[in-house]
């Protein structure tokens, strides 16, 4: 388990928003980037996660694919979680490896791909 403070773990997701490749972080628009320090127990139910399973990252909002030219949206949301990235890992290299994927990951549904899409994607 990695311990970083608050500022800490923000320094690292700016560093991996910076690592991603420039034309997918180019195009995001009207998007927060947050974080916390655990899922709620709300967003744990409405993705009926078992005790056992952890949740790194959530995209909350309407994916780009499914706008059909709405305009006047709420700012979508991605949440990176401190706690279980942080239980994941074991050094700070892992940590920082896998803060950049679960943002790409999240950043996908982003643009409206699926699990099985953002798994292609990456290989």
């Amino acid at each position: 388990m990695i311990q970083v403070s608050d500022e800490q773990f923000d320094q690292l997701i700016n560093e991996a928003l910076v690592s991603l490749p420039g034309e997918h972080v180019k195009r995001i628009e009207n998007i927060a980037i947050v974080r916390e320090d655990d899922p709620t127990p709300e967003q744990r139910r409405t993705l009926q996660l078992r005790d056992d399973q952890s949740l790194y990252g959530l995209y909350e909002g309407v994916p780009l694919s499914a706008r059909q030219g709405m305009t006047r949206l709420i700012p979508d949301k991605i949440t990176l979680f401190k706690n279980p990235l942080s239980y994941g890992t074991s050094t700070l290299g892992e940590f920082r490896e896998q803060i950049r994927h679960t943002l790409w990951h999240e950043i996908g549904h982003y643009y409206g791909l699926d699990h099985a899409r953002i798994r292609e994607l990456e290989q």
